[in-house]
């Protein structure tokens, strides 16, 4: 196991032999080497050599802040292969054959349900079915659930969208259907 070394700094020397040499008058005996490391840190404010460490990893880690994780690029063929489910419109006009694509396609009908709000079950049809242009809303309904993508009630009577960040293709397909959408209206 290595060791890991601690840097430390007196900003008064004087002061420092001025405190040490008080705690080792006050000892009867030698300190060891735990007890001289607690001694060294006490003398410039710190409660004692834990409280030091502890104070500079704190501080190391606001100095050297965690890199900040790239975002997945974008698989645009994927999107594009999703895109034509759509055929151009706001309605998802087939079921998707792939699930990757079957999930992509849910992202969507996900963000045209209200934020925030409990809707009972006949609203939520309403809202699948004007978007869904093969027939099968209760197939759409039911995938959302399975894909916690939408919360129901034990009864199944009140619906909620759940909030999440959708993944970036998503996010692109979104936007893109949106586009759509302005664009005919």
């Amino acid at each position: 196991m290595s060791k890991t070394t601690h840097a430390f700094a007196a900003p008064d020397l004087s002061a420092l032999a001025k405190n040490l040499k008080r705690e080792l008058e006050a000892r009867a005996d030698l300190p060891g080497h735990v007890e001289l490391l607690n001694m060294l840190t006490r003398a410039v404010g710190y409660r004692n050599y834990q409280h030091f460490k502890a104070s500079r990893a704190a501080e190391d880690r606001l100095a050297n802040p965690p890199a900040v994780e790239a975002e997945p690029a974008v698989d645009f063929r994927r999107v594009e292969l999703t895109a034509r489910c759509f055929a151009g419109t706001d309605s998802l006009v087939r079921w998707p054959g792939k699930l990757n694509q079957q999930q992509l396609a849910l992202w969507v009908l996900w963000s045209f349900l209200p934020a925030g709000q409990e809707m009972p079950e006949k609203a939520v049809n309403e809202v699948l079915m004007r978007h869904n242009g093969f027939g099968d809303h209760v197939l759409i309904r039911r995938e959302l659930v399975n894909m916690g993508l939408l919360s129901r009630t034990r009864d199944c009577r009140l619906y909620r969208r759940v909030e999440k960040r959708p993944p970036p293709e998503a996010r692109e397909l979104i936007r893109w259907v949106g586009n759509r959408q302005s664009s005919r209206n």
